[in-house]
């Protein structure tokens, strides 16, 4: 579908990444249909990679998902992974840290949720929550228990003005991901990119269809209101935070089958790079297989 040499989705190294210079769709003559097809295709050639993967037992994955609300995680997550072997993999969502996560440093709640070598892990929202909704909301930093003082002028803390906190997290993130790439994870992540006009669209679906009744909250209209404080928010996360050992992929996220389309090409690409293939036997057990064989009952 999409070039792997040069993805055209990957957030650039260099810190000129502008969010307001990319899209949010894509213009392309292909039906839904064909990006339907392209990421269901994609699920038995990551199911056979996945099983590799698992047996090989030195690497393991780990995909981020961050969004605005209704830009489609959850069903990107299920659309694309849907069909892999649940043994060796696992979905981690985050929410409002609990009291006792707040007693611990802000990467400790998703460090324990790390897939395991072998393993392919998802976080849905992550600890990039606390550069993206505590920086819109600063307010939530007066529960986080700081050994020091922060002063909470929200205008200050929102645009970064003579305050380096946001600067600080950034390079933990950056130094808690090199030490995970450095010990064979391999680390991948994705902006869903929806616009503020097709998340609203969603936002009325859910409300118009009973069966969706259940994803609306008033909450998320509150949230919307600040857009332009979150799309500052995501702009300087990932201006800071796309490295070589783990980048960012702003994806266009207003068409749902060309956004998953899009993130399952990555995933497969990501898997195959790794060139894995499964172990092989001991020699010494290997020249003994045809002894081994004669002793089984059929």
């Amino acid at each position: 579908m999409f070039s792997h040499t040069e993805n055209p989705f990957l957030v650039p190294f260099d810190n000129s990444f502008e969010l307001g210079d990319v899209s949010t769709s894509i213009t392309d003559p292909q039906s839904n249909k064909h990006y339907k097809k392209i990421y269901k295709n994609n699920r038995s050639k990551l199911y056979n990679l996945q099983r590799k993967l698992y047996a090989h037992n030195k690497f393991s994955i780990l995909f981020i998902f961050q969004a605005m609300d209704a830009a489609g995680k959850d069903s990107t997550i299920r659309h694309v992974f849907s069909g892999v072997n649940p043994a060796g993999f696992q979905v981690s969502s985050f929410k409002q840290p609990s009291k006792r996560e707040l007693d611990h440093d802000y990467l400790w709640r998703t460090t324990r949720q790390l897939p395991e070598r072998g393993r392919i892990g998802i976080f849905n929202r992550s600890y990039y929550e606390e550069v993206l909704v505590v920086r819109v909301h600063p307010e939530y930093l007066g529960s986080q228990q700081l050994p020091f003082d922060y002063q909470l002028n929200t205008t200050s803390l929102k645009q970064g003005d003579n305050h380096n906190l946001w600067q600080q997290r950034f390079r933990s993130i950056n130094d808690h991901e090199h030490h995970l790439a450095s010990n064979g994870m391999i680390i991948r992540k994705f902006f869903l990119n929806v616009s503020r006009q097709e998340q609203h669209r969603r936002f009325k679906d859910r409300i118009d269809n009973p069966k969706k009744n259940w994803k609306f909250s008033p909450g998320d209209l509150v949230e919307s209101e600040l857009w332009d404080d979150y799309m500052n928010a995501y702009q300087d996360c990932l201006r800071s935070t796309s490295t070589p050992w783990a980048p960012w992929y702003c994806i266009p996220a207003d068409n749902k089958p060309i956004m998953r389309a899009a993130v399952s090409d990555i995933v497969l690409k990501t898997l195959d790079e790794l060139d894995l293939d499964y172990p092989t036997l001991d020699e010494s057990v290997y020249q003994k297989l045809g002894s081994y064989r004669s002793q089984l009952l059929v």
